[in-house]
């Protein structure tokens, strides 16, 4: 898979998450990628693993606006 196809499918993810509700907890990056915690109002909970390096700057921009919104 190409990394646009990659960053694509990642960033899809993320957008559909976002869509249903769910907001960024925590994230916890390492060598490999990073792992972003999501939790609804229900506190269900989800995780994504991010590799992509342009999906790690898309989620980076979501939870900037994500912190304004709540401020």
């Amino acid at each position: 898979m190409s990394d646009y196809q990659m960053f694509l499918q990642e960033r899809d993810r993320l957008d559909y998450l976002i869509q249903k509700g769910f907001r960024i907890t925590n994230i916890t990056e390492n060598l490999s990628g990073a792992f972003v915690e999501f939790e609804n109002s229900a506190s269900e909970k989800e995780t994504l693993q991010i590799v992509n390096p342009e999906a790690r700057k898309y989620f980076a921009v979501l939870l900037i606006k994500q912190q304004k919104e709540g401020a």
